[in-house]
């Protein structure tokens, strides 16, 4: 690695804005180490949370809260105290927040949905887009492969990360590409989009910013530019809003060049002993 490319690697980026989205804090899938370089090497004026920040679904079955969560939280609040303006519009995961809408806690705004203006003039209505499982038939945006099978993917994620990390190999996620196997799946994101791309337009909005299923692209359906942030547990991606307007899909793995460690591989190993244990009884 060149000492151009380290001093880049080391160099904070100045931002708009930021979407993040699908953290699970309290998961032991939460790629948290990950996630805290990228907010070092990311500042902007507004950071915008589009849901499922915290699991409150796996915290109230199993707590864990290690301390990478506390760091995660308390790097956001710093960069609260420092002026970023922050707006946490809560996700399904973390729907116990929804009870808040206009208060503040450290300096984090709560809000059901937020219209976000661009610098290009661009209308863009954020919201987590969870409502719209009923729209499209599902419970749950994962129902297809069942609690059990995707506790499953992303156990064989961690234990596939550990063996790479080992082999010098850079980050994959198999979840993710499980995922787009599925014929069902895709048939959901197609029919996802569409569905979040209509509720823009009905609230006369250029464009569309999401979470929830886990899936990060920046396309156009028809008249509207629809955004997924995609995940921390999966993907590790973001949304990053320029000065001009533009917008940007990154992926922090691939910049970092598996860089960051992650899960260590007991607690891959832990994981994977977790879910596999019922199936062996």
């Amino acid at each position: 690695m060149t000492a151009a490319s380290v001093s880049q690697q080391n160099s904070v980026r100045k931002l708009r804005t930021l979407f993040i989205s699908d953290v699970h804090l309290g998961s032991k899938a939460a790629k948290t180490d990950y996630l805290l370089d990228f907010l070092r090497h990311h500042e902007a004026e507004t950071i915008i949370l589009v849901g499922d920040i915290v699991d409150g679904w796996r915290l109230k079955r199993s707590w864990y809260w290690p301390q990478p969560c506390n760091d995660v939280v308390q790097k956001l609040l710093r960069k609260a105290r420092k002026g970023s303006r922050i707006i946490y519009i809560p996700g399904n995961h973390d729907e116990f927040m929804r009870d808040f809408p206009g208060v503040h806690f450290g300096g984090i705004e709560v809000a059901q949905r937020h219209m976000h203006k661009a610098a290009d003039g661009r209308n863009y209505l954020v919201l987590h887009g969870d409502e719209f499982d009923v729209v499209v038939r599902n419970a749950r945006v994962l129902a297809y492969l069942g609690d059990w099978a995707y506790d499953m993917a992303i156990a064989i994620n961690i234990g596939l990360a550990a063996i790479r990390r080992r082999l010098g190999m850079p980050y994959w996620s198999f979840s993710s590409w499980a995922k787009l196997q599925v014929k069902h799946a895709v048939n959901f994101i197609g029919e996802f989009q569409k569905v979040v791309a209509e509720e823009a337009r009905r609230h006369d909005a250029q464009g569309v910013i999401c979470g929830h299923i886990h899936h990060a692209v920046i396309e156009d359906i028809g008249d509207v530019r629809y955004i997924n942030t995609g995940d921390w547990v999966e993907s590790c991606t973001a949304i990053a809003e320029h000065y001009d307007g533009r917008m940007e899909l990154i992926t922090w793995h691939r910049m970092r060049g598996g860089m960051v460690e992650v899960e260590s591989s007991d607690e891959a190993e832990k994981m994977l002993a977790r879910v596999l244990a019922p199936q062996a009884a």
